[in-house]
């Protein structure tokens, strides 16, 4: 049985995710797709962290700099996965197809969503523990 934090968690998560990919949308018309999805980054993590914090995990900790910290640790380790999920896509697997349809879109998409399992268990026993 899937538990309700765990699909509260996935529901922050997909708000994350759109955040990120509206951000990485903009921030593309500056920069490369490379470094864009770096550059959204920061502004999706502090989103997670503040309706994680709020509806999934419930922190009443005061110390908001710990679990932020941790928060980001964990994030910078799935960022590592979502990168490479994301540039595999888009420039390897999606051209060796044929799919060319929005292909960095889509291969942003499923690079965000593939650390959704070990990112639950890592904040829930980490960035978020209790004392």
């Amino acid at each position: 049985m899937v538990s309700r934090s765990f699909l509260l968690f996935v529901l922050v998560g997909m708000i994350a995710a759109a955040v990120n990919v509206l951000a990485r949308y903009f921030i593309n018309f500056a920069v490369s797709f490379e470094l864009a999805i770096v550059l959204a980054f920061p502004i999706a993590l502090s989103v997670a962290f503040v309706l994680n914090r709020t509806f999934v995990f419930k922190s009443e900790d005061k110390r908001v700099a710990g679990q932020y910290g941790r928060f980001l640790l964990v994030n910078l380790l799935m960022l590592c996965q979502v990168w490479v999920v994301s540039i595999c896509l888009a420039r390897y697997i999606f051209p060796a197809i044929g799919l060319t349809w929005h292909a960095e879109l889509l291969a942003h998409i499923i690079g965000v969503g593939s650390p959704i399992v070990t990112s639950y268990f890592a904040h829930k026993h980490f960035s978020f523990r209790t004392a």
